[in-house]
């Protein structure tokens, strides 16, 4: 099993997580990150760093998610790693509680 950045992610990209991870398996893309499924331990660290809970357990991703599990396998391919946190972008405590961001992702 690994761990997933779901929808909640995009547009806050919040990079707590990043700080706890010990394998460096988060990738940072242009308005959220991703876990890499292949580098990612299972230690959870990350999970209760995330102040929007976008960070889930593979089996507990709930259904309409499920295809975040594929899309982290894939963008973490494409992304560059991002080992240490910097600052979240200016508006994300306004897109903390937005629901339906899906269409926002930017590749």
């Amino acid at each position: 099993m690994t761990y997933v950045v779901t929808e909640p992610c995009i547009k806050c990209k919040y990079t707590d997580c990043v700080d706890v991870c010990p394998v460096d398996c988060f990738h940072e893309g242009p308005n959220c990150l991703v876990i890499d499924p292949e580098e990612c331990i299972d230690c959870s660290l990350c999970v209760s760093e995330c102040p929007v809970e976008a960070i889930q357990a593979e089996d507990d991703v709930p259904e309409e998610q499920r295809d975040f599990i594929a899309l982290n396998a894939e963008l973490a391919r494409q992304w560059p790693v991002i080992a240490t946190s910097k600052a979240p972008p200016p508006d994300a405590d306004q897109w903390a509680e937005t629901q339906n961001k899906r269409r926002l992702l930017e590749r």
